[in-house]
């Protein structure tokens, strides 16, 4: 998909579009209904959540609707998936925060939302994941939907982020590595956040 330049935009489109694109660029995160509402002078969250349905139609935007914070702006989308910084594929490291530089993949993948994680480690190594290798991830909305098996970055608080397949068993999670030199690590649900599953693996030659 290939947003086009405004012209199919009404007015009011167009000044919030540009309004957004100019805040994400600044804040590196999309706004608050509230503060759209704010930079519109509008009183009311209707006005916002109409425009903002336009545009996702026209194909400016992705979001989920009712969740501002999930807005994603398609052409930068489709011009690179966001690196959010590394994972561990060895015991555990701090969690990503803020987007470090752009991996350009348009031409392979283009689904919505998906961020790339670099590895470090060799614990997912019998799963062709090695260190230094780039991890596509899709964000997970439910996490019930996960499967066993299913390759995930997760985060365990007071600890970091980790990459491992997971597992649930008897009412534990069980996050798994790809190379038996690493035990599994144990957690209660609560305990865990888990943030994407692998898409795919990207490595420098």
């Amino acid at each position: 998909m290939e947003a086009s330049s405004g012209d199919d935009l009404t007015q009011a489109q167009n000044e919030l579009y540009g309004w957004i694109k100019g805040y994400m660029k600044e804040f590196q995160h999309s706004p608050s209904i509230r503060q759209m509402m704010q930079a519109m002078g509008l009183k009311s969250p209707a006005p916002i959540q109409s425009r903002l349905k336009h545009l996702q139609e026209k194909g400016y935007i992705s979001w989920q609707e009712g969740k501002a914070r999930t807005m994603q702006i398609v052409d930068e989308i489709i011009e690179g998936v966001p690196i959010m910084g590394s994972v561990a594929a060895g015991g555990l490291i701090e969690t990503y925060s803020d987007v470090q530089e752009s991996l350009d993949i348009s031409d392979v993948l283009k689904k919505k939302n998906v961020f790339a994680l670099t590895v470090n480690g060799d614990s997912m190594i019998d799963a062709c994941i090695a260190d230094g290798d780039m991890v596509l991830m899709e964000p997970i909305n439910d996490m019930y939907s996960l499967r066993n098996g299913t390759i995930v970055s997760a985060m365990v608080p007071g600890l970091g982020t980790t990459l491992k397949y997971f597992f649930k068993k008897k009412g534990k999670i069980f996050l798994e590595a790809a190379n038996p030199a690493y035990d599994p690590i144990e957690l209660n649900l609560e305990e865990v956040t888990f943030q994407g599953r692998l898409l795919a693996v990207w490595r420098k030659i």
